[in-house]
C-alpha cells in the first residue's frame, strides 16, 4: 500500500535517484550528452557516494513542503514546493497511472490551503500537462523555454489552479 508522508532527511538518497532517473527519461531526451549534466544540477550525482555531492544534493531537494510516496521502505513519488507554488512532481515510471501524482498533489494543495493560499501555480514540464489538466490545472501563458539549473532548453507550460476549501 503506497503512503504518502513527510520527507525526512534519510529519503535524500533514493528521492535524488528518482528525480535523476525520472528527469532524465521523462523530461530531458532533447539534451545531449554534454547539456545533461548541466540540466540535471547536482541531480548528475545521485549515486555519488561523495559526501559534499551529498550535502548539495539534500540543500537542493530542501522546500517549505516536501512530501514522498512510499511503498513499504521504497521512496516511489516525490513533490517539491511551497504553499503557492509546486515545484516539482517525480513519480517512479513503474508507478504511473496509479493515483499517486494525483495524492501527492491533493495533499500538497490541502496544506496549502491550511496555509491561506487560494491559488496554486506549476511551471509544468510538457510531458506532464494533461496530468496538470485533469488535476484541474489550467494554462496561464504560453509554452516558455527556461534554465534547469545551469543547462538552457527545458520548455514548461505555466498552469494555475485555484484552489476550494471543502
Amino acid at each position: 500500500m503506497i503512503k504518502i508522508r513527510d520527507y525526512k532527511e534519510g529519503d535524500a538518497s533514493q528521492v535524488c535517484i528518482l528525480i535523476a532517473d525520472t528527469y532524465t527519461e521523462f523530461n530531458l531526451g532533447f539534451a545531449s550528452a554534454e547539456e545533461l549534466p548541466l540540466l540535471l544540477g547536482p541531480f548528475q550525482h545521485a549515486r555519488s557516494s561523495d559526501q559534499a555531492h551529498k550535502q548539495q544534493i539534500a540543500e537542493t531537494i530542501h522546500s517549505e513542503i516536501v512530501l514522498v510516496a512510499e511503498d513499504g521502505s521504497k521512496i516511489v513519488g516525490v513533490l517539491r514546493g511551497r504553499k503557492e507554488r509546486l515545484a516539482s512532481l517525480f513519480v517512479h515510471k513503474d508507478y504511473h497511472r496509479q493515483g499517486i501524482g494525483q495524492s501527492l498533489v491533493e495533499q500538497f494543495e490541502q496544506e496549502s490551503l491550511n496555509q491561506g493560499v487560494s491559488l496554486v501555480n506549476v511551471a509544468a514540464t510538457l510531458f506532464a500537462v494533461p496530468f496538470y489538466n485533469k488535476m484541474g490545472y489550467e494554462e496561464s501563458g504560453e509554452i516558455k523555454t527556461s534554465w534547469s539549473f545551469d543547462g538552457y532548453g527545458l520548455q514548461h507550460q505555466p498552469m494555475i489552479k485555484m484552489l476550494n476549501s471543502k
